[in-house]
């Protein structure tokens, strides 16, 4: 995950609508089934898609919890830093 990239998608998130990137989350999971994709393809999309939904939860605790950009994105990062180690 890269936080810049989440941000970046936040912004897009308020700015338009979250369904638009659920519906490329969506997509892309679509793509990741097709036998001809290489390891390293997979392994692009799957990132992509963890950016996407990462941007999806910021996006959750700004609007559910009246957080600010910065402290939702400080959130995230902890909570995904804490679940890696465990």
């Amino acid at each position: 995950m890269k936080l810049p990239v989440i941000k970046h998608l936040t912004e897009f998130i308020a700015e338009n609508d979250r369904d638009f990137v659920l519906e490329t989350v969506e997509t892309l999971e679509a793509l990741t089934e097709v036998p001809s994709l290489k390891d390293e393809e997979l392994d692009v999309i799957g990132e992509l898609i963890s950016n996407l939904y990462g941007a999806v939860e910021v996006d959750k605790l700004i609007k559910d919890q009246g957080m600010s950009t910065k402290d939702a994105l400080n959130t995230f990062m902890k909570r995904v830093l804490g679940s890696i180690d465990k």
